[in-house]
């Protein structure tokens, strides 16, 4: 079978997890990276450098995004900015037909998200959704086991993210603000998680929530927040999301359906049927959940990235599209919401 031709990407921004996909980029052979776009020339210069010397192709730099806008060769952006700024560099590339590969959050708040669907819709171009641990092994097989009906009626799930971040990381300006960041732990850091949780459970219609700042941290945002949820399909549940949970550890979902337990932690889902069987699949890996908040493989980011790459090959929607993105950033909303009022948080779904 012939492979479609490679497709050519820009990459927008030159912070921490850019280095990750250009290691993605590099390990993989459908995606040319041809130019790192920053505001800071320097920054994109040395990152252009070390992509250069990975992919064995000339990766160019430069602070101009008009330039890249310009490149008919660049098929699309991969967009790493704050969340602060994404519309005002998400337009011009996608009225210019350069599909948008965007990492998370979409925007600091769910009507920021809905601005950039808009915006790619209206210009024609396809919005994907850098979600990388719906790629894991263990959660396609957590989806394709959901998926089979072979665990009857789900009836309870239980999110938590117990994280770790000393302060230093706050000090970095704009982190845990409301103004760049849109806030703190939920949207940061534990978005990943709960996408993934609402893929395989479904929309949530109301939350009801705390938020705080604890003492280990000086920040405007919260670092630990505690819900409980109510699922459109009758489920109920509940989500601990923290940076303050000293030295941190893997997140997990746990699934309770009628005939068995689906557990996802560190790469690895456990299914524990109501039988005594017992039945595990993934392997175990680093999720960044303690003092290096890189501590993870690139290869997630890689399978994003090449379904992105695949989806516009074949004319089809990516795996995570700004659709299917934004309920993570409803429920993230809502939370905050109830821990402001008090009050339980209707969602609409």
């Amino acid at each position: 079978m012939t492979q479609p031709p490679r497709k050519t990407a820009a990459l927008i921004g030159a912070g921490m997890v850019a280095r990750t996909h250009v290691a993605a980029i590099a390990a993989g052979n459908t995606v040319r990276l041809k130019t790192i776009c920053a505001r800071g020339l320097d920054k994109a210069t040395a990152l252009a450098r070390d992509a250069t010397d990975q992919t064995g192709q000339d990766v160019t730099a430069t602070s101009d995004l008009a330039t890249v806008a310009a490149d008919v060769e660049i098929d699309f952006a991969i967009v790493l900015t704050p969340p602060d700024a994404r519309a005002s560099i998400i337009r011009p590339l996608a009225e210019a037909g350069k599909h948008i590969l965007l990492e998370k959050p979409m925007g600091r708040n769910a009507d920021e998200a809905r601005e950039v669907i808009a915006i790619c819709r209206d210009a024609g171009v396809t919005l994907g959704v850098v979600f990388q641990h719906r790629m894991r092994a263990a959660s396609l097989a957590a989806a394709r086991r959901i998926a089979s009906g072979d665990l009857g009626a789900l009836g309870l799930v239980e999110i938590t993210v117990p994280w770790w971040r000393a302060q230093g990381y706050y000090d970095d300006p704009g982190r845990g603000t409301y103004s760049r960041d849109g806030g703190g732990v939920l949207i940061s850091q534990a978005i990943h998680t709960i996408d993934l949780a609402l893929s395989l459970a479904g929309p949530v219609t109301s939350v009801r929530a705390m938020a705080a700042t604890t003492r280990f941290h000086t920040m405007e945002a919260e670092d630990f927040a505690v819900a409980g949820l109510t699922f459109a399909n009758g489920a109920v549940g509940s989500m601990v999301a923290s940076t303050a949970s000293f030295p941190g550890g893997a997140e997990s979902i746990t699934l309770h359906y009628e005939k068995a337990s689906l557990h996802l932690a560190s790469g690895q889902l456990v299914t524990r049927w109501r039988d005594g069987r017992e039945e595990s699949e993934g392997a175990a890996g680093g999720t960044g959940g303690g003092a290096d908040p890189m501590a993870f493989t690139h290869a997630w980011h890689q399978g994003i990235i090449e379904d992105f790459a695949a989806a516009l090959a074949e004319g089809r929607d990516p795996v995570v599209t700004g659709a299917a993105a934004l309920p993570a950033h409803a429920l993230i909303d809502a939370t905050i919401r109830s821990a402001r009022s008090g009050w339980i948080e209707e969602i609409e779904t």
